[in-house]
């Protein structure tokens, strides 16, 4: 981004603006910044709404889902009104009201290994919210590949995961890392069977979007080679370590 602030801009953005952590240069980084969101659900509606107020410059969306009524109690973009339309269509108008200055690029496809170069390639970091290990590992894989920074949440009944990782430094740790296998049980992200509090899902969301922000701005302490266990029943918020083998 060339130049300063407008006045719009000062304004919009002026709570934010007045932390020494962030200010003008803070704003324009954020300004400047290209984000994917993989999954517009439980974790990528409130990653996506948070990056927007907060002023991003590009956010993508991908996502083939339609909006159903079992999604709206923790799926934050959407309401009664929006069931069977799509949701990376219904995400981007709202996110549009929120803050019409970022731009948004939508896919309404599913991520798969034909197409998750030519989607990835032009944005700095992946938020992933998706919804089962395959896509999880494919994106693990891909970010490698060139050198993205990702972070990766989950969810299940009250309890949440979030891993961070910046692929460009060669020491960082990957999802396979923790995992130490290609295949995991999908059954430990089924919502359908074993429920989710929407609660759940806003905080790792929000989260994310959290990470991403001091991503950008190379702010504070991330998770690098650490995750984010949380557990919401009990309120117990651990991270644990871990290496690149």
């Amino acid at each position: 981004m060339k130049g300063g602030l407008n006045k719009s801009q000062i304004e919009r953005f002026s709570r934010q603006l007045i932390l020494k952590n962030i200010g003008p240069s803070g704003q324009i980084k954020i300004l400047s910044a290209r984000v994917l969101v993989v999954g517009v659900g439980g974790l990528g509606c409130p990653a996506a709404e948070n990056l927007v107020r907060a002023g991003i410059g590009t956010i993508g969306l991908i996502d083939n889902d339609i909006i159903n009524l079992s999604n709206i109690h923790r799926q934050s973009l959407f309401n009664s009104k929006d069931i069977k339309k799509s949701k990376v269509s219904v995400a981007a108008k709202k996110l549009k009201e929120i803050n019409p200055f970022t731009k948004i690029k939508t896919y309404k496809t599913r991520l798969t290994k034909n197409n998750i170069i030519k989607v990835i390639k032009n944005y700095e970091i992946i938020i992933d919210g998706s919804d089962n290990f395959k896509t999880k590992f494919l994106i693990n894989d891909y970010c490698i590949k060139l050198k993205k920074k990702l972070i990766i949440g989950a969810i299940s009944k009250f309890d949440g995961h979030v891993f961070t990782f910046d692929f460009k430094d060669k020491k960082t740790a990957s999802l396979k890392n923790f995992y130490q296998e290609n295949k995991i049980s999908d059954d430990n992200l089924n919502c359908e069977f074993d429920g989710v509090l929407g609660t759940t899902a806003s905080i790792v969301g929000t989260t994310q979007a959290n990470e991403a922000l001091k991503m950008i701005m190379d702010i504070g302490q991330s998770l690098k080679n650490q995750i984010l266990i949380i557990d919401l029943l009990n309120l117990n918020f651990r991270k644990v370590r871990f290496k690149k083998k």
